[in-house]
């Protein structure tokens, strides 16, 4: 038996339970993790935006040392550390094939399987493919990566998610150039890994927004020059900050349409936004089709920070070991399993960075 968070259907409240693990299979890899981070697509799921099978175990983001392989497996060994990868790409579909991993067609294919079980016999699905909210979990090879030497895993575990879609947004997505104006929607987890990766791109402004005025410290610590409130006229500010033209990329955190908006309004003619926040498909954005042609401005989706990351993992690791990104102050708030609904309301009210699960 090993301790988990369990989704029990979409709209229930999480019940921390023991659940019984298979050991592994063929292709597969037993861990014993070290932390989890709390993601807001894991509120994504258990709200129903996303959907995933359910009864599940949630967590997505994670890190921790091989326990067990399964036949097959030669490129972890028991005794290894491990970030988990909720999204492998399987290296055939139309989008491997032509380079763009994060967009592969059987990313998500593993979460229709059966993970493990309760108490009682029920099948559980394993949320984002990792099922990382508990003690242990069962995954794929292909979910599993060697963790970079020289980072402890508890920190690592942030590398899974938050900081690989924070720092491809700002690489490979919004491309950001060195001496470029950067506007940040949504000082969360993701946000204040945006934020470094700005400053790494060597941006010579970075603004961060948020509603929360207590989080202006954390961002300035991430690489902030300047912060706003977030309110109807943010865009407004944000044009007086940069020269009166708006900022060269803005990079969307949270995910609703009025702030989808501000971003792309807070950006010059010709300005970049990318949106890495995750909203409902009832939710709409909107746009006259004389401002399209008029700003001259892009909007662009970033999936997973359009990152691959077996290639971006040793990057990261480089930039961490130099001191030039810092994992441990993404960290607000150090949790157990029990936490992760507090967690979760936390997020709801705009509150604090990224909360870790420690096991």
């Amino acid at each position: 038996m090993v301790r988990a968070a369990v989704l029990p259907a979409v709209g229930a409240p999480l019940e921390i339970t023991d659940i019984v693990l298979p050991e592994p299979g063929p292709g597969q890899v037993r861990i014993a993790l070290a932390a989890a981070g709390v993601c807001h697509s894991d509120l994504s799921l258990s709200n129903g935006t996303m959907r995933v099978p359910v009864p599940a175990v949630l967590g997505h983001e994670g890190a921790g040392t091989v326990l067990a392989v399964g036949e097959g497996v030669t490129h972890v060994a028991p005794g290894d550390g491990v970030v988990l990868n909720w999204a492998p790409s399987c290296g055939v579909c139309f989008h491997c094939r032509i380079g763009e991993v994060w967009l592969c067609a059987d990313a998500l294919k593993g979460v229709s399987r059966l993970h493990a079980r309760t108490a009682d016999g029920t099948g559980l699905h394993p949320g984002l493919n990792v099922a990382a909210f508990a003690q242990e979990t069962v995954v794929a090879a292909n979910c599993v990566l060697p963790a970079p030497d020289g980072i402890p895993l508890t920190d690592a575990a942030l590398l899974g998610c938050a900081v690989l879609t924070g720092y491809g947004a700002v690489h490979h997505s919004a491309r950001v150039r060195e001496g470029e104006s950067v506007v940040v929607f949504g000082i969360g987890g993701v946000g204040l890994a945006v934020l470094q990766a700005a400053r790494i791109a060597g941006a010579s402004r970075i603004i961060a927004v948020d509603v929360s005025p207590a989080k202006e410290e954390l961002a300035r610590q991430a690489g902030a020059t300047d912060y706003v409130i977030a309110s109807d006229t943010t865009p407004r500010e944000i044009r007086k900050l940069t020269g009166g033209q708006g900022a060269d990329v803005a990079v969307e955190c949270v995910g609703r349409p009025a702030t989808i908006r501000a971003a792309w309004e807070s950006t010059r003619r010709g300005g970049r936004t990318t949106v890495v926040g995750i909203g409902g498909k009832d939710q709409e954005v909107t746009f006259n089709a004389l401002e399209i042609f008029h700003w001259g401005r892009s909007l662009t989706g970033c999936v997973y920070g359009n990152s691959d990351p077996a290639q971006d993992l040793p990057v990261l690791a480089d930039h961490i070991r130099a001191g030039r990104f810092d994992l441990s102050m993404m960290v607000t708030e150090h949790i157990g399993l029990d936490g992760i609904p507090a967690a979760f309301d936390n997020m709801i009210a705009g509150k604090g960075g990224r909360a870790l699960v420690v096991f």
